[in-house]
């Protein structure tokens, strides 16, 4: 029993530490849209790697010629589609000369598919800042302005803007809010900013504002060939690099679906949870049986609790701070607010992901975009 209620107590200390982070992350985490206008006008180049996009590009591509900043290029590769993607191209390219369309070589070994599209993109780009955008996101039309507002304003190297999550299936509205409450509850942003600590790195691969020169300095895609999360990586070498980086809630500038069901939710994220760890099977399982404990224990020890006022208040404690939590991430990102309430289901639905993610990696299974990815890390 003693143990018990020193596990509980324990729970208690960090469900506390994530209302604190989440409670200063509504500080740190600026949105897009509140810097001031800049009068500078750096040549940005969009960089939009697409391989059987059809449903989408249209869209996307173009929501980035609609831009009000009047010094860019958007280019996109066409990554070996097999559909219609590259038909869409020609006919926006036809209409507007600052749409530039390259077609990619094949993939390399040891090379991921998207990583060496952006390779190759990075290659042809001529702009003082890049911005590499997914085939899925639209664009409002001061997202460019602003974003190199945000830049300029923060003195940054690298800008990532989380986007506003389009979800339709009840799939999509369980999983792709847990994101945001990572953000918001296990990264300390305020501690983040300022220091060298690798595990506290943080990008959204749909937006990465890059100057060039930064870029350049942390040897773009090309040192990251071989990672699953290509964002978190990039973001770790500026740090090391002791360069300036920034996570901005960008929900009002660019809107992304990135899944439309619950099995296309499953294999992106069975792609990334277990690389996003570094392939650490010991620290991976620790972490994700500590995370069922922090959100489950509470509710089953207020079952037990009859008879004991102290457990019964500290799971109540517990069960208060973490609804505290995840509604501070799902207020801050706009999120359907009622999910909640079933907090414990959402952690054992994506317990049950992490687990799926570990054996389709180890077994060499895990899959994108029709590709094996075997021997990822």
């Amino acid at each position: 029993m003693i143990v018990f209620e020193i596990l509980l107590f324990l729970v208690a200390c960090f469900l506390a530490l994530f209302a604190i982070i989440s409670i200063s992350n509504l500080f740190y985490l600026k949105s897009l849209n509140i810097y001031k206008q800049s009068s500078a006008t750096p040549f940005v180049s969009v960089l939009v790697p697409a391989r059987n996009e059809e449903d989408v590009i249209g869209n996307c591509v173009s929501s980035l010629l609609a831009q009000d900043y009047a010094n860019y290029e958007v280019i996109v590769m066409d990554d070996d589609s097999t559909d219609s993607t590259m038909q869409i191209l020609l006919s926006l390219a036809r209409a507007d000369n600052r749409l530039k369309i390259e077609k990619g070589t094949p993939l390399p070994a040891g090379w991921l598919g998207k990583h060496w599209a952006c390779h190759q993109l990075s290659q042809i780009a001529g702009g003082e800042m890049l911005l590499f955008t997914d085939a899925d996101t639209v664009h409002k039309p001061h997202m460019l302005r602003q974003a190199v507002s945000a830049m300029l304003a923060e003195k940054a190297d690298l800008v990532s803007a989380e986007p506003r999550q389009v979800m339709v299936s009840f799939a999509e509205k369980l999983v792709m809010p847990f994101t945001y409450l990572s953000i918001m509850d296990f990264l300390p942003l305020g501690v983040a900013y300022h220091s060298r600590i690798s595990v506290l790195s943080s990008a959204t691969g749909q937006f990465m504002l890059f100057r060039r020169s930064a870029y350049d300095k942390i040897g773009g895609f090309e040192s990251i060939k071989h990672h699953v999360v290509d964002d978190v990586e990039l973001c770790k070498r500026i740090r090391t690099q002791g360069l300036r980086w920034r996570l901005l809630d960008g929900k009002d500038g660019y809107h992304v679906r990135q899944y439309n069901n619950f099995a296309e939710v499953y294999e992106g994220h069975t792609k990334n949870l277990f690389a996003g760890f570094g392939n650490n099977i010991t620290g991976y399982c620790l972490i994700w049986l500590w995370m069922l404990t922090i959100y489950w224990l509470p509710l089953i020890s207020l079952l037990f609790a009859q008879g004991n006022p102290l457990i019964f208040w500290v799971s109540l404690g517990c069960i208060f701070l973490s609804l505290l939590g995840w509604g501070i991430a799902y207020a801050r990102f706009a999120l359907p607010f009622y999910l909640i309430f079933i907090y414990p289901i959402i952690v054992l639905l994506m317990a049950y992901m992490a687990a799926g993610s570990m054996f389709l990696n180890l077994s060499k299974k895990a899959t994108w975009k029709g590709r094996y990815m075997p021997g990822t890390v």
